[in-house]
């Protein structure tokens, strides 16, 4: 009788030593599985801020450049001092700029009177870019709104120079790198 209360304990812990085997061996594959996942989400989470990086550096990069044209525009939109220069204005500016024709129309005039006569050369208009503080908002799609606040002084034969200011607004397209509109405001 002791030998088979003996077996039976002896039974009873070889289940309960096999229960606990299959436990313990459930659990290592629960924590092999956990550990599986935490290095997916490791590698996708180093994947996502490699990609917000690039966009980031994508976006600042474009953001510079946008403000960069801009600029670059105004200077020589503003900075003539004879109807020779008047002219040659767009041809400075034709690589950064993608307009309509009527947008290109409205912003170059030929600076010319009802008579043909230089407008720019009779009356001695010089205008002279002084600085500018560019701004853009946040990218949209493939565009980047771009503000520039910009300092000019004009004068005329025999007028003293006056600084103007003079704001403007233009949208910058990241695929082009040119401006596509451009619209001015004189704030004084």
């Amino acid at each position: 009788m002791k030998n088979k209360v003996l077996l039976s304990i002896m039974g009873l812990l070889l289940i309960v030593l096999g229960v606990m085997m299959s436990i313990t061996n459930g659990k290592r594959s629960q924590i092999a599985e956990v550990r599986k996942e935490v290095s997916q989400v490791t590698k996708t989470q180093k994947h996502v801020t490699t990609q917000i990086d690039n966009l980031q550096t994508t976006y600042n990069a474009n953001d510079a450049t946008a403000k960069r044209k801009l600029l670059e525009f105004a200077k020589a939109y503003y900075t003539f001092s004879s109807q020779s220069d008047y002219d040659k204005r767009f041809s400075k500016v034709s690589g950064i700029v993608s307009l309509s024709k009527d947008q290109q129309n409205g912003l170059f005039d030929s600076g010319l009177d009802a008579t043909g006569g230089s407008r720019i050369d009779n009356l001695g208009l010089t205008s002279q870019y002084q600085t500018a503080t560019g701004y853009t908002s946040d990218l949209d799609n493939q565009t980047i709104e771009v503000l520039a606040t910009v300092i000019v002084q004009t004068s005329g034969t025999g007028e003293k120079a006056i600084n103007q200011i003079i704001l403007l607004h233009s949208w910058f397209d990241t695929k082009t790198q040119k401006l596509t509109s451009i619209k001015m405001n004189q704030i004084q």
